[in-house]
């Protein structure tokens, strides 16, 4: 949740400033990509509109503060985003002081989305934009590699990151599919419920999802890399590791939901001390 957050935090007002820029040069239109992309129609593609577009008669000129602001957004998303690398691969937090990593992964991910809105172009034909999907998988496992390595503080080899990459590219690209036939009617039921704030519900929905399959990921990446380098170096896990750890798992929930009943049991009949 704290990474959809973010990323919908810096997603916006980039968005808005990139497609003011852009849209100098070329037909690039964050909402109308958006609204093709879904097959939004209605309320849905009315509210993404003004969410997307600026106000009529209103400057986009971006000043200091308003520069200052969106780098304060995008840079609190990349930290997001390394603080998942950094707590997967238990490395030692950098914080701020890779915050030059952060503004060249950020240059990354606009290139990144070029390509792909490059590819959406050229091949979105389909609904569910099979040809664009199985070409965009080769695209997200490279960005998700080169990710993981800037992100870290180049501490994490890229042969180690690409178990994440693979399955990162695969999984997002499913959920990616999946959307497409789910995200229309959510955009439209939540816009035609809340307005605007209803396209602001569904992306951040829409996000959530994602942010989740990247998180997965990334756990078993770190899984299969490590598995992967006991078989290099001829280590075989004990036949009943897998055994112990479930039975260390059940215990662990076991306890927390004795340890949940007994607040809530003195919640209900009030603690003598609360009396």
């Amino acid at each position: 949740m704290a990474l959809a957050s973010s990323a919908l935090t810096a997603l916006v007002p980039l968005s808005i400033l990139g497609g003011t820029l852009l849209g100098s040069l070329t037909s690039y239109d964050a909402a109308q990509r958006i609204i093709k992309r879904y097959g939004l129609t209605g309320a849905g593609a009315q509210a993404v509109n003004a969410l997307f577009s600026p106000a009529e008669g209103t400057s986009t000129s971006v000043g200091v503060f308003g520069t200052l602001f969106l780098a304060i957004s995008a840079l609190s998303f990349t930290r997001a985003l390394q603080r998942l690398f950094e707590q997967t691969w238990e490395l030692r937090p950098l914080s701020v002081r890779n915050t030059r990593n952060g503004l060249w992964w950020l240059l990354s991910a606009g290139g990144y989305g070029l390509v792909t809105a490059w590819l959406n172009a050229a091949l979105g034909t389909g609904r569910t934009g099979l040809a664009v999907a199985v070409c965009e998988v080769p695209v997200t496992a490279v960005f998700l590699i080169w990710s993981g390595h800037v992100l870290s503080g180049r501490r994490i080899a890229w042969r180690d990151l690409v178990p994440f990459g693979v399955a990162a590219a695969v999984v997002t690209t499913v959920y990616s599919a999946a959307t497409t036939l789910y995200l229309p009617h959510l955009f439209n039921t939540s816009a035609a419920r809340y307005g605007v704030v209803g396209a602001v519900f569904a992306l951040i929905s829409a996000l959530f999802g994602f942010m989740l399959a990247v998180v997965g990921s990334a756990a078993l990446g770190r899984e299969v890399r490590d598995e992967l380098s006991r078989i290099a170096q001829g280590r075989r896990t004990p036949d009943d590791e897998v055994r112990r750890q479930w039975d260390g798992l059940v215990e662990q929930t076991r306890s927390r939901w004795r340890s949940v009943r007994r607040q809530v049991s003195r919640h209900r009949h009030g603690h003598p001390h609360d009396r």
